[in-house]
């Protein structure tokens, strides 16, 4: 009995000190979470460039990959919970997740329902991309319809800019675009730049090594920056795809430049072209590393990074 008594004793102060230390532990002012990590080829391991920013009570997807949906239903966050979407540009890998995002939060189930419409904003062609979007799902969004859902939460709310400037503003959380550079053929690319309680959140989008993210990314808590790297017998074959990209010691410059709380790599492109494997991962980190000593995270899918209110960035791992 005097056994059984100590064991409960020892089960209650244990179960006291574990909520005592979470209850102390402050919520993070900020949650970033990779949703996507990856690039064209159609990797398991390593969906489309999506990225969740959670702040405030609001939350906002960065680009809509493949398979965005399904990671945000592991990320335990339903299309109705979405207060914007933001596009960084109109290239396919970062668009055609969309229409699974945006139907799956409205029609009827644990992720959907949504009743309003669903916010995209985006450079010049959003407007179009959109309207197109609706037209293509016509005959599916009239069966819903007939069913009852309801006709606002099939409408996608498209908002378009052509400059740098604030594209969001409510309650103290602010999103600013500033553009990038894509290379030629792709003359609106736009980065964003996610400011809250003083604690900010930096998103590259798809560009070269641009003087303007390095002006918008100086002090951030977390800059999350794609970046593309090839084996060297597969420079040549894959020039093309990387001369539109930024090389990892250009991203260390800008890195080494900002000092961010955590440099993230996201959207890993590594051309495999002209039958050559692609780059080693630790390939990426040994190049970063020659120009940058700072924090630096290799991105994966589903992993997260906590902004605290002094600044402080925990990574948290993707769940098993």
């Amino acid at each position: 009995m005097r056994f059984l008594i100590v064991v409960l004793t020892f089960m209650a102060l244990s179960a006291s000190a574990a909520h005592a230390q979470s209850s102390e532990r402050p919520e993070p002012v900020m949650i970033v979470t990779l949703l996507g990590t990856g690039a064209p080829p159609p990797l398991a391991d390593r969906f489309g460039p999506a990225t969740l920013v959670q702040a405030g009570g609001q939350t906002l997807l960065f680009d809509a990959g493949r398979g965005a949906e399904i990671r945000l239903w592991q990320a335990g966050v339903s299309g109705v919970a979405l207060t914007a979407t933001f596009l960084t540009h109109l290239h396919s890998d970062h668009l055609v997740g969309l229409p699974d995002v945006w139907l799956t939060g409205w029609v009827r189930g644990p992720h959907g329902g949504r009743r309003t419409p669903f916010r995209l904003v985006g450079p010049p062609g959003t407007v179009a991309f959109a309207a197109n979007l609706e037209r293509t799902f016509e005959a599916d969004l009239g069966f819903r319809l007939a069913q009852g859902l309801p006709a606002e939460g099939a409408r996608i709310a498209a908002e378009e800019f052509a400059a740098d400037g604030v594209v969001h503003n409510v309650d103290g959380l602010r999103v600013t675009a500033f553009r990038v550079d894509h290379g030629p053929w792709v003359p609106d690319a736009y980065g964003y730049r996610i400011d809250y309680r003083g604690r900010s959140v930096l998103i590259s989008g798809d560009t070269r090594a641009s003087e303007n993210l390095a002006r918008h990314a100086a002090g951030v808590d977390v800059l999350v920056h794609e970046v593309a790297f090839a084996r060297p017998e597969a420079e040549a074959a894959s020039a093309v795809i990387l001369d539109n990209h930024t090389r990892p010691a250009e991203a260390a410059r800008i890195f080494a430049a900002a000092r961010p709380g955590m440099a993230v790599y996201s959207h890993i492109v590594q051309p495999a072209l002209g039958g050559f494997a692609p780059a080693d991962l630790a390939d990426l980190s040994r190049q970063t590393r020659t120009l940058y000593d700072g924090p630096l995270t290799v991105g994966e899918d589903r992993m997260a990074f906590e902004i605290a209110a002094d600044g402080a960035v925990t990574v948290r791992p993707p769940e098993p």
